[in-house]
């Protein structure tokens, strides 16, 4: 994200120019955003010309509006467009005062955001978005003989790039052949799918994961295809591409790729890292320890109150919450448990690890000490 700021202090109003230029940064955009705030931005509006006779003609025009944001209406992370709606605010001739208007915010596409009150988790999010690292510039290949996924895991945001799927006859029998030039043909779409979304200037490892050998022989087809056509970025960065087990060639298997110890020492630095090593701490006391581990709001209310949590786990959604005291109960919790020396982990819902965590309200905590009496409270 390239950001141009004006002097910002929490508690107070400020206007920040941003630019987003990869989907992470539109999904922290989504997470700035709220209603109330404006935003200023280029777009396309269809303008009605009235002619002299009863025609009238319909042209898009190109302007500059500002609207008072009412609804983050959709975040469409696999076209990169972010839409928010609201009421114009900025006198224009093609758009009244107080009209309905969508923008749509896209890469390399300038914008102004202004907030009455940027809170901490606001300005938190701001520095995230604009520190050039910290991405964990990993890509997985998730495959199982005829299914295949190309995800790129980023900083906030897990993008699915293809889903490549060839109908694979059986291995045994008079179909044998059949089953091998099945299989030729699917390697050869999964390499063109890696060739086209696995940049190694800027992915710093590619992980190709499966149940059996499938990945062997894919990474066995990679190699040799690379030489025999001198497809260069592959030949120089053979030794980014990682290969480790998975149980399936699903999604849902990306977890496990992530928990693998060779992946986590490659993008331990990375937030999305430091998101599943906190999940799996967590997960860890909740079996071994229980009364050192909680969650669901109540429960982490009644234990920060006692200065018990030592990791806060929160979900990314509880603060787009459009109840402005509900979100801000959470940004209070957030500083709080920090000012106590606590940890804090804001995970993306958008990760793995933050689906699972948001199956368990989105709200967890690992404690100082043991608190049984907690079992006694509802949630």
């Amino acid at each position: 994200m390239k950001v141009s700021k004006h002097r910002i202090v929490a508690g107070e109003a400020g206007s920040v120019e941003m630019k987003p230029v990869d989907s992470d940064d539109l999904w922290y955009v989504y997470n700035l955003i709220s209603p109330g705030d404006t935003v200023r931005a280029t777009t396309v509006r269809k303008v009605i010309r009235e002619s002299t006779g009863r025609d009238s003609t319909a042209e898009r025009v190109k302007l500059k509006l500002e609207i008072k944001v009412e609804e983050v209406a959709d975040y469409d992370k696999v076209g990169s467009v972010l839409r928010i709606r609201g009421k114009n605010i900025s006198p224009n001739e093609h758009v009244r005062l107080g009209a309905y208007h969508t923008l749509e915010l896209e890469l390399e596409r300038p914008f102004v955001l202004t907030k009455d009150v940027w809170d901490s988790m606001a300005l938190e999010e701001l520095k995230q978005a604009s520190d050039p690292g910290g991405s964990a510039d990993l890509v997985v290949v998730l495959m199982q003989e005829g299914l295949a996924y190309i995800l790129k895991v980023g900083k906030s945001v897990t993008v699915t790039c293809a889903r490549i799927e060839t109908s694979i006859p059986r291995k045994h029998g008079p179909s044998v052949k059949g089953y091998e030039s099945a299989l030729s043909r699917f390697f050869e779409r999964v390499l063109k799918a890696f060739l086209q979304h696995v940049d190694f200037s800027v992915v710093g490892c590619a992980v190709i994961a499966s149940p059996g050998f499938t990945k062997d022989q894919f990474h066995k087809h990679l190699l040799l295809e690379a030489e025999r056509k001198q497809l260069k970025p592959i030949i120089e960065n053979k030794s980014k591409i990682i290969l480790v087990h998975s149980s399936s060639g699903y999604k849902h298997s990306l977890r496990e790729v992530l928990d693998d110890e060779k992946i986590m020492s490659l993008i331990k630095d990375t937030k999305a890292a430091q998101e599943v090593r906190a999940l799996q701490d967590f997960f860890s006391m909740m079996s071994n320890v229980p009364e050192r581990a909680c969650y669901g709001p109540k429960h982490v209310e009644v234990a920060h109150e006692k200065i018990a949590v030592q990791t806060l786990l929160i979900t990314d959604e509880l603060f787009r919450n459009t109840d402005v005291l509900e979100r801000q109960k959470y940004v209070d919790l957030v500083n709080s448990v920090k000012d106590s020396g606590g940890i804090v982990h804001i995970f993306s819902s958008l990760h793995v690890s933050g689906e699972q965590l948001a199956q368990i309200t989105g709200i967890a905590a690992i404690l100082r000490f043991p608190l049984p009496e907690l079992d006694d409270i509802e949630m």
